[in-house]
């Protein structure tokens, strides 16, 4: 039997944080949805408009015997700009902030401690402001958003490129 368990990020618009992690070994599912706020089955339009509270989020089931949570922490940092609270690239506003919602106290401990090494690196002059925090309700987003990056290639490609992620990506981290 295999075990499983559930890796929670935001990191800006869910569209570009699927595909860094829907293409490991070990990965089951990648789903896109909404966690963090306050209402009980949000919609797009809602976690948009900011007065939802909700983050745009990923939620991740992999499995720990073949990717541990730190490999999958290692890549979530390098799809993000852990110095900006004010979203992620071009998606600005509270619902595209960065943050780890961890599921237990080792996904904690790993959280804090890959931050605290990240904000030791020398590798951004900012702060690292990125949250950790306690894991919520997860509500997949609409069929629409799933596997985005698969179903509309070039419109996934369009957003990705005006975006300025990979700039900061191929600049911060390679």
């Amino acid at each position: 039997m295999t075990t499983t368990e559930k890796a929670t990020f935001a990191g800006g618009c869910f569209w570009c944080m699927v595909k860094p992690f829907d293409q490991w070994d070990g990965v089951h599912s990648v789903v896109s949805g909404y966690t963090g706020g306050h209402l009980e089955n949000p919609t797009y339009e809602d976690v948009k408009s900011g007065s939802s509270g909700h983050y745009e989020a990923v939620e991740i089931t992999y499995d720990p015997s073949i990717m541990s949570y730190q490999e999958i922490l290692d890549i979530y940092w390098q799809q993000i700009d852990p110095t900006d609270d004010g979203g992620q690239f071009h998606d600005r506003g509270d619902s595209y902030r960065a943050a780890i919602f961890y599921h237990n106290e080792g996904q904690k401990k790993a959280a804090e401690t890959s931050r605290e090494k990240l904000a030791n690196s020398g590798r951004f002059t900012k702060p690292i402001v990125t949250k950790i925090l306690p894991a919520a309700a997860f509500h997949p987003a609409e069929d629409y958003h799933q596997d985005f990056y698969k179903k509309n290639e070039q419109e996934y490609q369009e957003d990705r490129a005006k975006s300025g992620r990979d700039e900061f990506i191929e600049t911060v981290w390679k």
